[in-house]
Formats: C-alpha cells, sequence, structure tokens
C-alpha cells in the first residue's frame, strides 16, 4: 500500500467546500503548517520572549519594535495565530490518519495470494526453479520454513476446473505459499502521525489557550498597575482550580509567598496557589569565571487547606512537586538588600554626605542651590564580581590604551596560535543605581566598593556610568591613596577647586624650583606654572569656554603657541603642572593633618593617575557618586510553578515519535509469493516454482535477503532473472 498525499474526497456538497476538506485533510497540508510552526518556534527560540517593550526598543527601534508587537513575536508561543496554526495542523494530522488507518489495518490483515503467476514474472526480485517434490509437499516445506524464519504465510491451493483453475485470474491448478513480514512499518507511521497529534494537543493545554479562554468567557483582565499583590481586585487573578498554568514567584529569605505571576503582552495574571512558599534559605555557588555553578533554595511548602509543612530542596532540573505543581528553581534576584552609600563630590559645591536605601527602592535627593530634584535608584547590589584582570585595560575601559595592532594580532594568524591567558580575580561587591531628573530622564551608573589593581600597580577606584542600558559602562579611575581610600584624591579634588590653595601651591612650587638669587625667573615660572592649574582647573576661559582638564591645556596650546613650538611648549607645560599637582596634594595633606608623603614608585604613580583623574572628572555626568560603605545582603529565588496536564500527554507523543521514527526507518515491509505447480515435460522434477518479493524500499538488504531466499528455499543461485 502506497500513502497518498491526497485529502478526503467528499461527494456532496460544493465545489468550495470539497475542495477545502480535501485540502485540509491533505498530507501537503499538514506539512506546511508544521513547516511554519517549525519556522514560529525558532523566532521564539532567539528572540526574547516576554521581555519590558522598552528593550526591544532599544534593540529593533521604535518602528520594528511596534510592527514586531502587533504580530505578538515577542509572545509567539502564546500568538493567537500561534494556536490557531496549532489548532488546523491537530485537525489536518487527524484527518490524515482517519483517512488511511482503515487502510493500513486493511493492508496488514491481507496476505495477497490471489496474485497471478503472470504479475510474479513483473517484480524486480524474481527467480524460478524446478523443485523434485510434489507441489503440495513443496508448499508446505517453505511455509514452514518461512514461518521459523519469522514470516506470517497463507497456503493457498488452486484447483484446475475443466482444465482451469476455480480461482479467476489464475494460470492454472497448483499452489500459491504468500508470506510477509515487517508489517511494524507501516504502524510506525500511525504512531509518527498520532505523536504529532499528541504533541500538539500537549502543547494547546500548556499553552496559554485555557488562561485566554478565562479571559474570553471568565471577563478577566491582565493588571497594568503597581502596588501590592494584596491589593490587586479578583478580576486580574487566578482560581486555585486554574487547570493549567506557568507563572514565576519571587520568594526573598525569610519570607513567603502563594501568588505567581503570568506575563501577558498587556500586563500580568496573577495565579492564586493552593500553597505557599517560604525560602529558609538561598545557596548559590560559583565557578572561577563568576558564572553559577549551582543555586538551590530550601524552602517549607505550607498547604493552606491542611495546615501542612513539607520541607524540600530545589535545584535546577531537579524540581519539587506539591499538589501536581511542579515547583523549578528558576533564577535568583536581590531580595531587598540594605545598602549604605557615600556621597562623594565631583563638583566643588557638593558636600559629602551619606544615604541608606533598599534595592529595588529609591530616594529623593536635592540637588544644590538650584533645588533641583534628583531620584536615587537603587538598582541592583553584586556582591561577587570576577573580571579578566590579564590585559592592561581590565574591565574599565581606557580609550588611550587601545592597540589596534594588538587587537588584529589577537584575532587573525595561524589556526592554532593561543591569545592571552585570562587572568579571573573577585574584585569585590559592587553597587548599580541610577540619578532620574524631575523630567524622568536617567543616567545609569556601577561603581565598585573596593579599588581594583588593574595590573599597572596602581589601585583605582571604577566609577562606571551609562546614558542608556544598550551602552557599555564608561569608568572614570580615581586612585587609591597609601591607605587604599579615595580621601587622597577627594582632597587634592577639592584642592584644585580653591583658588587660594592652587596660589599656595603655585609659591611652594616656585620657591623650590628656582634660585632665590633669581626672582625674575621665579615671576615667570610663578606665572606659567598659575596659568596652567587655573586652565587645568577651569577656573580661565578657553575659546569662550570653561573646559578644564587636559583638554583646557591643548585648546590653549593650539589658540596661543605656534604649531612649531607646540610639542616643547607642552612638554614644558605638562612637567610644570605635574610639579604644581605634586604641590597641591602636599598642601591638601598638610590642612588635613597629614605627613608628607615620601617620593617613590608608588607615589609618582598616584600622581599619573589623579592626573588623568582629575582631566576626566571634569566630564563625569553628575555632581556627585556613590561609593558603596556597607550593605546586608538578603537574597531571593525565582521559581517558576506549573500546572501541566499536558506533560503527559507529550511524553507519550515522545514515545510514540520515537517508535514511529524508527519504525519507518529501521524496519523494511516485505511480501514473498512463491507460486508451485506441477512440472510440464521436465524430467527428474515434480514441480516448477516461481517466486517474487516485495519491499518498500530498495536496499543492498533487500537484494542480499532475496538471494539467501533463493538458495533457501529453492535451492538456487543462478537463475534469477
Amino acid at each position: 500500500m502506497t500513502v497518498s498525499t491526497q485529502g478526503l474526497e467528499v461527494s456532496s456538497g460544493s465545489r468550495v467546500l470539497r475542495g477545502a476538506v480535501e485540502l485540509l485533510s491533505s498530507m501537503r497540508f499538514a506539512i506546511s503548517l508544521l513547516t511554519v510552526i517549525c519556522i514560529a518556534s525558532v523566532i521564539g527560540t532567539v528572540l526574547k520572549q516576554h521581555e519590558p517593550v522598552n528593550n526591544y526598543i532599544n534593540q529593533f527601534g521604535p518602528f520594528w519594535a511596534e510592527v514586531f508587537g502587533a504580530i505578538d513575536l515577542y509572545a509567539v508561543y502564546s500568538a493567537w495565530w500561534f494556536l490557531l496554526i496549532l489548532a488546523f495542523l491537530v485537525t489536518s494530522t487527524s484527518l490524515c490518519i482517519a483517512r488511511n488507518t482503515p487502510k493500513i489495518f486493511t493492508d496488514l490483515r491481507t496476505y495477497k495470494e490471489n496474485i497471478r503467476e503472470q504479475s510474479l514474472k513483473a517484480f524486480h526480485h524474481r527467480a524460478e526453479a524446478a523443485l523434485p517434490e510434489a507441489p503440495e509437499a513443496a508448499a508446505r516445506r517453505i511455509g514452514q520454513m518461512l514461518a521459523g524464519g519469522g514470516w506470517k504465510v497463507r497456503l493457498q491451493r488452486r484447483p484446475a476446473v475443466n482444465g482451469a483453475s476455480s480461482v479467476a485470474g489464475s494460470d492454472g491448478a497448483g499452489w500459491m505459499v504468500a508470506a510477509k513480514t515487517g508489517g511494524a512499518n507501516k504502524i510506525g507511521y500511525l504512531a509518527a502521525h498520532s505523536a504529532i497529534v499528541l504533541v500538539c494537543l500537549g502543547g494547546l493545554l500548556d499553552g496559554d489557550l485555557i488562561v485566554r479562554a478565562q479571559m474570553w468567557f471568565n471577563d478577566k483582565v491582565p493588571y497594568t498597575g503597581g502596588g501590592l499583590i494584596a491589593d490587586v481586585s479578583p478580576r486580574h487573578r487566578l482560581s486555585e482550580r486554574n487547570p493549567t498554568f506557568r507563572g514565576n514567584l519571587l520568594v526573598a529569605e525569610g519570607t513567603q509567598s502563594s501568588t505567581a505571576i503570568l506575563s501577558q503582552a498587556d500586563g500580568i495574571l496573577l495565579q492564586e496557589l493552593p500553597f505557599a512558599i517560604e525560602l529558609k534559605k538561598f545557596i548559590v555557588e560559583y565557578y572561577s569565571t563568576g558564572m553559577p555553578k549551582l543555586f538551590a533554595s530550601d524552602i517549607v511548602i505550607h498547604d493552606k487547606a491542611t495546615g501542612e509543612k513539607k520541607e524540600a530542596r530545589v535545584e535546577v532540573n531537579h524540581p519539587a512537586n506539591f499538589k501536581g505543581i511542579e515547583i523549578y528553581q528558576s533564577s535568583f534576584d536581590d531580595g531587598g538588600s540594605t545598602v549604605r552609600l557615600k556621597a562623594i563630590p565631583m563638583k566643588a559645591a557638593t558636600k559629602p554626605f551619606e544615604i541608606e536605601g533598599v534595592i529595588g527602592g529609591s530616594s529623593q535627593l536635592t540637588r544644590g542651590d538650584s533645588n533641583e530634584k534628583l531620584t536615587l535608584e537603587y538598582t541592583s547590589l553584586r556582591v561577587i564580581n570576577v573580571e579578566n584582570l590579564s590585559g592592561p585595560s581590565g574591565s574599565g575601559v581606557d580609550v588611550r590604551k587601545v592597540d589596534l595592532r594588538e587587537t588584529l594580532g589577537n584575532h587573525l594568524g595561524a589556526g592554532n596560535k593561543t591569545t592571552t591567558a585570562k587572568l579571573l580575580r573577585n574584585v569585590g561587591p559592587s553597587i548599580t543605581y541610577k540619578l532620574r531628573d524631575a523630567a524622568g530622564q536617567a543616567r545609569e551608573f556601577h561603581n565598585y566598593m573596593l579599588p581594583v589593581d588593574m595590573g599597572d600597580g596602581v589601585p583605582v577606584f571604577l566609577l562606571g556610568s551609562r546614558e542608556s542600558p544598550s551602552d557599555p559602562f564608561r569608568y572614570l579611575r580615581a586612585p587609591a591613596d597609601d591607605q587604599n581610600s579615595l580621601d587622597g584624591f577627594l582632597r587634592l579634588r577639592a584642592a584644585l577647586d580653591d583658588p587660594a590653595l592652587r596660589d599656595l601651591a603655585v609659591r611652594r612650587y616656585a620657591t623650590r624650583s628656582v634660585d632665590p638669587s633669581r626672582p625674575e625667573l621665579a615671576r615667570q615660572l610663578t606665572a606659567s606654572a598659575s596659568r596652567a592649574l587655573a586652565l587645568f582647573a577651569g577656573a580661565e576661559m578657553v575659546k569662550g569656554a570653561r573646559t578644564g582638564g587636559l583638554q583646557a591645556i591643548a585648546d590653549f596650546m593650539e589658540a596661543n603657541v605656534p604649531e612649531a613650538e607646540r610639542n616643547r611648549a607642552g612638554e614644558v607645560l605638562i612637567r610644570i603642572l605635574n610639579g604644581v599637582l605634586f604641590e597641591l596634594l602636599e598642601v591638601s595633606r598638610d590642612r588635613a593633618g597629614l605627613a608628607a608623603l615620601a617620593p617613590n614608585e608608588k607615589l609618582q604613580g598616584f600622581m599619573t593617575q589623579s592626573v588623568l583623574a582629575l582631566s576626566d572628572a571634569q566630564l563625569y555626568p553628575a555632581p556627585m557618586t556613590f561609593q558603596l560603605q556597607d550593605f546586608k545582603q538578603v537574597q531571593a529565588s525565582v521559581f517558576q510553578v506549573a500546572r501541566a496536564p499536558g506533560k503527559t500527554v507529550v511524553y507519550l507523543g515522545c514515545a510514540l515519535l520515537i517508535l514511529g521514527v524508527f519504525a519507518m526507518l529501521y524496519i523494511r515491509e516485505r511480501r514473498l509469493w512463491v507460486w508451485i505447480a506441477p512440472a510440464q515435460g521436465a524430467s527428474g522434477a515434480a514441480s516448477q516454482a516461481t517466486m517474487a518479493l516485495s519491499t518498500n524500499r530498495k536496499t543492498m538488504d533487500g537484494d542480499r535477503e532475496f538471494g539467501q531466499l533463493k538458495e533457501k528455499l529453492m535451492g538456487t543461485k543462478d537463475q534469477s532473472t
């Protein structure tokens, strides 16, 4: 039997209806739907699902983000068109099975023993031989041998009536041996197609179809507001008896929760659970790369109906089960850690202060004399930060150290070339926060708590900032002083903004650098040092602006020094600036009651990095930065809770699919006929046999098997034609 790709042919009804039924029940239509579902599944796998809309806008732009949202690409598996295609696929495949199943079972029951002798000679595998036995004895011998080899055999005697056979279409009296094996090949066809139906039904059961049905018929609508879960109205809640759902549940250490969140395209639905989950302890272990190696949750499940308590541990790929609901370890998050931050002034008018907050919360600030309102949003706390410190630049990007030749060399060349070994090290906790102005515009900042040695021997505090989540952080590197704190750099920064301290540092520099017997040289050096320090501090206008930093000195040189003399003059001016800044550092330490630092390589490195940091600080996008002083970490576990009745159906479908595919690929259906008739005029032979073999696939195994059957049944190797 050959499986047809045509659908059901209805004899009644209009032409359009007959064509629609034929198309819907055809195999070509089912294959087309399956192809569309595969493409949609690829999209759903590549494109992150159920992300905030702003993430898609940043990734694709406003236009395409709106287009993709209109066709539900952000929730492919619950999109109306995806569910509709699944429903059509189930219907089409079911009709294909219903159309072919009777034919397959009829074919499995028949031996086709009424085939004509002349038809056997048209087969590819055929042979003829003379047998010494009578036809009946030969037929029974061959039938027994085939039955012993696992074939199902039927013998048919065709007696001659008035010189002709009683069987219509036969060529004479004799015996027909009809045998078959490998019928499981066709059962594999039914199993594979039934598996598609079962998997799709399981997907529909465990998908959003039932939740959407409750939204359509039970007046349930997604919730788009904020506030406490307890204040959300029943219209946005699903019952504990909801037969199928899949949602997320965040539980902080020491707390419990019994309401899961089901994300929808236009909001959320709250799913009530018949139990509450209490998180006793969250456990996380890391690889040396900083990636999580294990995260698990020790939980207590509180049954609402009976008050029963059940302790369990939930790990990745090891869920807990309670009342038919699976509890999976999905992720982990901050559960409301408290942090204490110190506001570090980046401008002269800003005063230092300390502030406390909770991750996920915010605080209101007032900016200087302008009374501008700022909102400090505590975004995240990371206790462990494993960074690759093998390169000269580390994780804080310094654009001055971009080496194009080194970069190309690491990516080009022989295939056996290895790159520089990674130096992974935990650099300690970090805080991420946002500063939002009154207009709602926000900048994000990421600051490390401890100084980091980037490989040049000068520990620095990394103060990162970026304009949008799609941008990388750009880091200001503020050097740590001899006490591994920011105080030395901050004192130097404050002294740079004080005109009196700048003048004192200039006088001390001129006194130390010039012989007292040459007062005119001292006056010239004082003037040059004052000008350099004022430019660097941003106290003088250059090209109509107070830029400050090394950029101000470069602009001054460009405007006032001939091009031929700029290199030499620049070297002199930078040398003077470094000397005056060192004196300014000593002045700031004197005012703080600290002893002078001994000149050494470490102090030189501190001063070099201070010059770069003071220059970059002019461009820092906020009047202050916040350094993490202390924290109390509270971890939270993110669980996925699911009631999935379709899971068993899907597992059954997968088992049938495996069995069906293996049956179709590795089981060959074969049919064998041997026609045995009395010999006509052949001396020494009592009967003449004609054998033919039919198989659903032409393979070398079929050729080999036919040769073995010829030798075994007919005792011949060389009479095949």
